[in-house]
């Protein structure tokens, strides 16, 4: 049975029924279709596609084209899940006028569903002429990582009423602009239960607690892939790092022991064919 594809309305019912929506980050093709099949709402691809597939430090450095080219092998890999694209940094923030049209390269050549900006009401013009251009937006507030040096590094946020009190104004300002949702990163779960409970839009989680209407993990932690740094809201429900480490090392360990490949791994010529070309060989 071939798997509905969410759409905005599916997800605001979903947060009517407090139904908690599931959903990770991908950024290749086979991932995406792993994801799709353990019938996950939604699939982010995200810029921390910088750090979990490239090696940079952060995702200041991620462009457009990068990604743009991992967003089309997730919607090719993942057809009937809401694909979201991440506007990487200075894609939006230059102008109104340059967001709207990186927004559209998104719907244009990845065929996402949605895409998704960081900021708070410094951001408001920009997801008010994406949304008027047609296009839906995800707003991202708390710990934004393309701005974490403003912030003093990859810290928690809202921790003191009056930080609290700033997100909970970037989240009614948000909402206001029409962006349909919003991912909250990082912040005490108490503040997030009070931005979800004053919207009327979804509010999801990424270290944000269980008071949301779902949430969000990067699929190289779930899995145990990412070593660089593990953030303290993290869950590892697999290690395939050190798997696939052991792997190659049998691998390799076969190889130069002479274990493989054995015969069973080879191709037989057709019967007959053999003598014939040690003939021609003469």
């Amino acid at each position: 049975m071939t798997k509905k594809k969410l759409t905005r309305i599916d997800l605001q019912q979903m947060k009517e029924k407090r139904e908690q929506v599931v959903w990770v980050t991908a950024y290749d093709y086979w991932t995406a279709q792993f994801a799709e099949q353990a019938g996950m709402d939604m699939i982010l691809v995200g810029d921390s596609l910088g750090m979990c597939i490239y090696g940079y430090e952060g995702t200041v450095p991620v462009t457009m084209d990068q990604c743009i080219y991992h967003s089309e092998a997730v919607r090719r890999a993942a057809p009937n899940t809401f694909i979201i694209g991440d506007m990487p940094f200075l894609s939006y923030q230059v102008s109104v006028e340059e967001a709207v049209r990186n927004a559209g390269r998104f719907y244009k050549e990845a065929r996402v569903d949605c895409i998704k900006l960081e900021g708070g009401r410094r951001v408001c013009p920009q997801i008010r002429a994406i949304v008027d251009g047609g296009m839906l937006v995800m707003g991202h507030i708390g710990l934004t990582p393309q701005s974490s040096g403003q912030l003093g590094g990859f810290k928690a946020q809202g921790r003191t009423a009056d930080a609290a009190m700033e997100l909970i104004e970037d989240a009614r300002a948000i909402q206001a602009a029409g962006a349909f949702a919003i991912l909250v990163e990082a912040v005490p779960p108490e503040v997030c239960g009070i931005i979800r409970n004053d919207l009327k839009i979804p509010i999801y989680s990424i270290g944000a607690g269980i008071e949301a209407d779902g949430q969000l993990m990067i699929c190289s932690d779930v899995l145990g892939i990412f070593q660089a740094f593990t953030p303290k809201f993290v869950k590892k429900y697999e290690n395939l790092g050190q798997k696939t480490i052991d792997a190659f090392t049998e691998y390799a360990q076969e190889v130069r022991g002479g274990q493989f490949p054995q015969e069973e791994h080879t191709y037989k010529m057709v019967a007959g064919e053999l003598p014939k070309l040690e003939a021609l060989l003469k």
